[in-house]
């Protein structure tokens, strides 16, 4: 154990580990943001909580990790690199794990120009990848991204980053390649819908034998509506969304019963996630729907969690 991450526990127990993620409010509501926590308990090993997602302004990913972290559950802060410069990236990698988060993930960000204050500017002062490096080197060697040594106790943080399988699959090898070269333990990957091109994508992580090395989280987002489906496949990178699973959505009468199908359909997708070698577990991304978390968690088996050993 590199740290005292209930999340990194649960993977070197082997078993197949359930992570999920939380969207915080656009404003210092306290009690919203417990709510959307609480629906997680007993269901998930650990939880992220974005950091300011498509460059929006929403309470801070560290902060609302320690209301998750007040109600018994282990969170994951997400850190951008578009933000922070590396002296403020390692100034909050110091904060949060002083104050009990066990783990993070390493991002670029989103482009401001997608957000809500397009006038602002990117710091991107290091992108990913060297995040991953500089918290490794923080937790591992004990010292700052300038070389000089810390002067007490390292930050000891389960290093996470993403991947993409869809944009563009061998390149994105080699970059999950740097990650893990650079140092992360853990990747949580974009939402998985077209199981056959995430099998092919798997097949060259595993030809570089980088599912030996990586802990690898396939990502599941339920469809709430057609609608829904059909602008993740059209706008948001990355996200391959097969015509037939957006047929059947189409085809169900109902609003309430197209939410249910987008909950089957998640369920039949970790399932057969479950099957494919190398995958660890999954990262549920039920964006602003949350409540449908634990029904997803039941019906696929993966609740209740086993007891931590």
């Amino acid at each position: 154990m590199k740290t005292k991450s209930n999340l990194e526990r649960m993977l070197m127990a082997g078993h197949f580990v359930v992570t999920a993620e939380i969207i915080p409010p656009q404003s210092a509501d306290f009690e919203l943001m417990k709510r959307k926590t609480d629906l997680l308990k007993g269901y998930v090993d650990a939880f992220n909580v974005t950091d300011g997602q498509s460059a929006v302004v929403a309470m801070a990913s560290w902060a609302a990790c320690l209301i998750g972290k007040q109600e018994g559950l282990d969170p994951i802060v997400h850190m951008t690199c578009r933000d922070r410069n590396r002296i403020a990236l390692q100034m909050d990698i110091l904060g949060v794990a002083a104050l009990g988060v066990n783990n993070m993930i390493c991002l670029s960000g989103d482009s401001i120009s997608s957000g809500d204050h397009p006038e602002a500017k990117s710091v991107l002062d290091v992108d990913s990848i060297q995040l991953v490096k500089i918290v490794k080197d923080l937790r591992d060697e004990k010292k700052f991204q300038n070389g000089e040594p810390i002067p007490g106790r390292e930050p000891q943080l389960f290093v996470g980053a993403v991947a993409n399988p869809f944009i563009d699959p061998e390149h994105e090898v080699i970059r999950l390649a740097k990650k893990v070269e650079a140092g992360a333990d853990f990747i949580q990957t974009q939402a998985v819908y077209n199981i056959e091109g995430f099998k092919k994508w798997m097949e060259m992580v595993k030809e570089r034998e980088l599912h030996n090395k990586v802990k690898i989280l396939a990502g599941v987002t339920p469809l709430k509506s057609g609608g829904a489906a059909r602008y993740m496949k059209t706008y948001v990178p990355g996200v391959d969304i097969p015509d037939e699973l957006i047929e059947r959505l189409r085809r169900v009468p109902t609003k309430e019963q197209v939410s249910k199908e987008g909950i089957k359909i998640a369920v039949e997708t970790i399932n057969r996630l479950k099957e494919i070698e190398g995958v660890a577990g999954v990262h549920i991304m039920a964006i602003e729907w949350e409540e449908a978390i634990p029904e997803v968690c039941n019906a696929s088996g993966l609740y209740p969690r086993p007891f931590p050993e």
